[in-house]
């Protein structure tokens, strides 16, 4: 029986009372206090974790000056904050024991925008890429380009000064801040922008905190000047934490205390708004995509390329491309990055121009390939070969898949990972490939594998290596490695932290400033922050201040990870690999990639935070004495019986009367879960939620009843033949409304579908009837035209007609469509955690698949959400009893057929199920291919979830969030294109729309249908 679980971590007192007095003071944000919550930021993209008091989410730059304002009162004034943005940080920046201010779920608004004067002012919160989403229609773009740019936020790239690819060109974040507004830790509000030295002089002399921040930047920046040139190294990067060289222009006349905030990684106060300069986005842009025999090859290039006045140069090695090969992403860059016949490729530099002047382009271009052409007809320099492209979905595909290089590193096999610790050092580009060369054989000491990518243009190289930080001695290797790097990059006149910040590498931070210098950042800590009470630990520690810095050898997630057995973790590895890297935080509308995080805005509802609560709930269960992989294995066996029926019952009522058990949170986020699998298609280290949590919910209803719907929704493969029966009557109940109503209040069930009228057996008779007798013995010829049509439960009894229309479509074809006997999926089982049941399910349908198998018969199916279940979930059920059969989808089984040409010039739309283009990411591309052979015209078009996912969309609990996905990405394109143009692959999808819009859209088969 599994245990209640309940940490042993309360709350500290003040905190609590805290949180309620902000609420009397008008907090109107959200206050998070449970464990869940606090759980899923007390990690980020780095190695460590930190569990905070309490997670507060402000709606305004009013609730935090009631927050910062409270927290000078004498009861809490000993209270502690660290403001928090994406959450992508690689080295713990927004990590802390503390309170965690995260800014990025309310704070999105974009506030003003003046084309003329070229700025725009926004929200904290704000994200990269909804700003450029924002800026695109009037041809501008915030210009410093993140590998995190669709989840890092405005306030995340200020505190970090982020950088990126293309930094030679267009700088740094601190570049473009052009004015910021920032609260302070004493409620007072700081407004921030260049002005002349007098009037800074003049702000220094007011009587409070303000005037103390100004008094003291002048005097250290002013008095150190000549230290300060002297020791920050002339690159493209600087020392993060804090800007002195930047306050001052050259001759000191100009003032601008914003270059002190950014880069302070939060430790001076909470950046509220920023006001920041745009550009305009160049007409002309092209990608040479040169490959190289070695990697070395592809650094000691690089400088010639900077040379050909390229806009950007970015490098992967060979690690890093072959983990791309196998991901999702390959499938849209492949055909921009080709083999060369008869080469091997080991390293690749990017190289991008971009410009207002179409001749400037052309003639760089001219020169480039030119230099690039002679280099490979004399077999120098290792070039082997360059492919080039305008084409700007291929640009865009190309750097997401550069983008993505640092969450793919997370998806080496085996349990040494490769981690971020030392891995952003900049060097200047002249001194890279031998500083490289040196860093690699620094690494090949210890005898560690790792991947490489970076801005070479920028010297900036991201080196990650692989470690397993469960085994404690590697993890003293992580400090020694540390201490190495930094001496190294010393030596070549570099910096250990050139793009992702200190973080817990502040201790770091006296060795590049030394002693002096680093004594004025104190200074100037001490001036915003005396009582180091905002992310205390990172960048320093104020002047007068005992608290120590943070630390590279402070506690990180692999702690907590070694005190849970092997086996498990080996057996739920896709939740504990999970590196952190958020792209499943995706702020895209039309990305598939979590639905419920993307509408909720939660941390908890996202395969992050879900991994997070499974890992964590994993480590209690062990601590408890459980042994999980024993209580599966007897679930799986038999069932509980009438004891732990009588148990489950008592359990449900402790439940009901507020038993605190961790369990119950790590159900409430697991039931925001649409089982889309998006994340295991999407995810760079293909975190499966939809799998863990059906193995959690298997468990957790061992010790709790389970809700009338789950049975309701388990057993439809087993409901829906029988009610297909009588399919009036039960049509004629299920449209009055007590009977839903009761539905809704009873199960929890709404918009329960109707059951199609005429049935397929009726709408079919006897044709395409199976009888296996005759099917074995049909000539080769015979079985050469011969389809075996796969049912599934939602096609065949609540969309009869799309089945008739594929058997009529095949015959129209030419070919001989057999109907295969119903026979259950499974998948509902699955979905809601009736993992015995469901392999009972699998074993049986396996059995009856495999016998056709062997008739050497093509079995296809209508809908992806239950076919690739036959791919997926039963491999993962029954091993090697799977058998060799294959199920296609009826796209990948009429992909190049010969079909017949129609005439028509309808432009089709087509909408594809988010499970389906995620785990095929061919789909799209195969249907467009289908209707252009037959002379029709078929346009995919982006789109993320419909919001119904098979049930998701019917429970009473979810409904709000599945109507308001539908509206984010889905309503405009169905109302634009129209019911005769919009063709849908999904069930759900289509569903979701007759719901919602009223007219039910046809599957592309159906179009094809009736066009012939």
């Amino acid at each position: 029986m599994i245990p209640t679980l309940n940490p042993e971590l309360a709350l500290d007192a003040s905190v609590i009372a805290f949180t309620k007095a902000l609420v009397n003071a008008g907090f109107t944000g959200d206050i998070e206090t449970q464990y869940a919550s606090r759980l899923a930021v007390a990690t980020d993209n780095s190695i460590y974790q930190a569990l905070p008091q309490a997670v507060l989410l402000p709606r305004s730059t009013d609730d935090l000056v009631i927050m910062t304002s409270l927290a000078q009162t004498s009861s809490f004034n000993h209270l502690k904050f660290s403001p928090r943005g994406g959450g992508t940080g690689t080295n713990g920046q927004a990590l802390t024991e503390h309170i965690v201010v995260d800014l990025s779920r309310h704070m999105r608004q974009i506030l003003e925008l003046n084309v003329q004067e070229r700025w725009v002012r926004v929200q904290a919160g704000v994200i990269k890429d909804q700003l450029n989403a924002f800026l695109k229609p009037y041809g501008f773009f915030f210009a410093p380009d993140l590998s995190t740019s669709n989840r890092a936020t405005i306030g995340g790239m200020i505190n970090t000064d982020a950088s990126g690819q293309g930094s030679l060109v267009y700088g740094k974040t601190s570049d473009h801040v052009l004015a910021l507004k920032t609260v302070l830790i004493d409620g007072n509000v700081l407004n921030t922008h260049k002005m002349s030295t007098f009037e800074a002089e003049h702000r220094a002399e007011l009587p409070n905190s303000i005037g103390r921040i100004y008094q003291q930047v002048l005097k250290t920046c002013r008095d150190n000047r000549a230290d300060i040139l002297e020791k920050f190294p002339r690159l493209n990067r600087f020392l993060t934490g804090y800007d002195l060289e930047h306050v001052f222009n050259d001759d000191l006349t100009e003032f601008d205390l914003s270059r002190v905030i950014t880069g302070s990684e939060g430790s001076l106060g909470f950046v509220a708004e920023a006001k920041l300069t745009i550009t305009p986005i160049a007409k002309y842009k092209c990608l040479v995509n040169i490959q190289y025999d070695s990697f070395e090859s592809a650094l000691r290039n690089s400088p010639f390329l900077v040379e050909a006045q390229a806009t950007s140069v970015e490098t992967m090695d060979s690690k890093v491309l072959n983990l791309a090969r196998t991901d999702i992403i390959w499938h849209q860059v492949k055909d921009f990055i080709a083999d060369i016949p008869g080469k091997t490729m080991l390293g690749l530099n990017i190289v991008e121009y971009n410009t207002e002047d179409e001749a400037d382009i052309t003639d760089k271009l001219a020169r480039l390939t030119a230099r690039l052409d002679a280099a490979i007809t004399a077999e120098e320099a290792g070039i082997i070969g360059y492919q080039i492209t305008f084409d700007p979905a291929a640009i865009s595909a190309i750097y997401a898949m550069r983008k993505k290089s640092v969450g793919l590193l997370g998806n080496t096999p085996g349990r040494q990972k490769p981690l971020a610790f030392a891995e952003d050092t900049a060097v200047p580009p002249e001194n890279l490939a031998d500083f490289i060369l040196e860093f690699r054989a620094l690494l090949d000491k210890h005898g560690l594998h790792y991947g490489m990518f970076g801005h070479v243009d920028a010297g900036v190289l991201h080196v990650r290596p692989a470690l397993d930080l469960c085994d404690p001695e590697q993890e003293k290797l992580l400090r020694t490695l540390s201490d190495e790097v930094v001496a190294l990059t010393a030596k070549y006149g570099g910096l250990m932290w050139g793009e992702h910040g200190k973080g817990y590498r502040s201790e770091y931070g006296p060795a590049f400033f030394g002693e002096s210098l680093f004594t004025e950042l104190r200074k100037i800590k001490a001036a915003f922050d005396p009582r180091n009470r905002v992310n205390p630990g990172k960048i320093c520690t104020p002047l007068a201040s005992a608290d120590r810095l943070v630390s590279v050898d402070d506690q990180k997630r692999a702690w907590f990870d070694r005190q849970i057995p092997v086996a498990v973790k080996d057996s739920f590895d896709s939740s504990l690999n999970c590196n952190g890297n958020g792209l499943c935080f995706n702020y895209e509308e039309s990305s598939p990639m979590c639905p419920s995080s993307k509408i909720t805005k939660d941390r908890r509802h996202s395969p992050k935070g879900r991994a997070g609560l499974m890992r964590e709930w994993l480590r209690l269960m062990q601590l408890q004495g459980v042994d999980v992989l024993a209580s599966e294995q007897q679930l799986n066996e038999k069932d509980q019986g009438i004891t732990a029926l009588w148990q489950k019952l008592q359990n449900s009522w402790s439940k009901r009367q507020g038993e605190p058990d961790f369990s119950h949170e790590v159900k409430e986020a697991m039931d925001g879960c649409l089982a889309c699998k998006a994340c295991a298609g999407q995810c760079p280290v293909k975190v499966d939620v939809p799998t863990f949590r059906a193995r959690f919910l298997q468990l957790y209803h061992s010790r709790y009843l389970r809700p009338a719907k789950d049975y309701v929704v388990a057993n439809i493969e087993r409901t829906a033949p029988l009610l297909a029966k009588m399919p009036n009557m039960v049509n004629f109940f299920l449209k009055r409304s007590l009977i839903q109503k009761g539905l809704a209040q009873g199960v929890g069930y709404v918009d329960t579908p109707l059951l199609s009228v005429p049935t397929l057996a009726e709408r079919i008779q006897e044709r395409y009837r199976f009888d296996l007798a005759q099917l074995t013995a049909l000539s080769s010829s015979e079985r050469a035209n011969t389809v075996l049509l796969v049912q599934d439960p939602f096609t065949s009894f609540y969309e009869a007609d799309l089945v008739a229309d594929a058997l009529a479509l095949l015959q129209k074809l030419g070919f001989n469509p057999i109907l295969l006997p119903f026979l259950p999926n499974g998948k509902p089982q699955h979905v809601k955690g009736f993992l015995r049941e469901f392999a009972q399910t699998a074993k049986t349908a396996a059995e009856f698949f495999n016998q056709l198998h062997a008739l050497n018969l093509p079995l296809i199916g209508l809908d992806a959400s239950l076919v690739l279940v036959y791919r997926d979930e039963y491999n993962k059920a029954l091993g090697s009893q799977r058998g060799d059969f294959h199920v296609q989808l009826f796209h990948e089984w009429l992909q190049g057929k010969p079909l017949p040409t129609v005439a028509n010039s309808t432009e089709f739309a087509l909408l594809a199920h988010c499970t389906e283009k995620t785990a095929l990411p061919a789909t799209e591309k195969a249907w467009q291919q289908i209707f252009e052979q037959m002379g029709l015209v078929l346009k995919p078009v982006s789109v993320g979830c419909c919001g119904m996912a098979g049930t998701y969309g019917h429970e009473k609990q979810q409904l709000e969030n599945s109507k308001a996905l539908f509206e984010l990405s889905w309503r405009k394109p169905v109302e634009h294109y129209g019911n005769a143009r919009l063709l849908v692959t999904g069930f759900s999808c289509r569903s979701q729309v007759k719901r919602l819009v009223g007219d039910k859209p046809r599957h592309p088969l159906q179009a094809l249908l009736a066009l012939l």
